[in-house]
């Protein structure tokens, strides 16, 4: 049974899995970030959990693969390294998986920041549905919104 689960979860189908997977927990944030559907799910470390769940069973089919991984330190000495990391699937995988799990964490961060302040759910749907995309501009957005908000501009809150 467990190697039945161990030769599905491909490098493809972990990436297909990991995307869909991740849907319902953006949603949820979109649409319903004051329930408690989304404290418990959502905003809690249980889709973190999951995440590094699939993280670790990568870092472990890619030890058994033999995959180089002093070799992914090179990705500091110039892009052209970077490049070659990005080649190989195992590491690309790796960095999907960190991608979409940080972005998961600011989108709830951004919701419970926004409950704390009083902010309107619905002024928070498009910084949210562009921190799902990408996550730093997502944030910059949500960070304006809250400046003007708050009336205040707080650099270190």
């Amino acid at each position: 049974m467990i190697e039945q689960i161990y030769n599905y979860f491909t490098i493809e189908m972990l990436y297909y899995w990991v995307n869909l997977g991740v849907l319902p927990f953006w949603l949820i944030l979109i649409f319903f970030p004051q329930s408690h559907l989304c404290r418990f799910f959502v905003t809690s470390i249980f889709p973190i959990f999951i995440l590094s769940t699939a993280y670790i069973f990568v870092l472990y089919k890619s030890y058994l693969n033999s995959y180089d991984f002093i070799d992914n330190f090179s990705l500091y000495l110039g892009l052209e390294n970077l490049s070659n990391l990005f080649s190989n699937n195992s590491y690309l995988i790796i960095f999907w998986i960190h991608f979409i799990a940080i972005n998961l964490f600011t989108g709830g961060w951004i919701v419970k920041d926004a409950q704390k302040l009083s902010i309107n759910k619905i002024l928070i749907i498009i910084p949210l549905i562009v921190t799902y995309l990408i996550g730093p501009v997502g944030l910059f957005v949500y960070w304006l919104i809250r400046i003007f908000h708050a009336k205040s501009i707080n650099l270190y809150d």
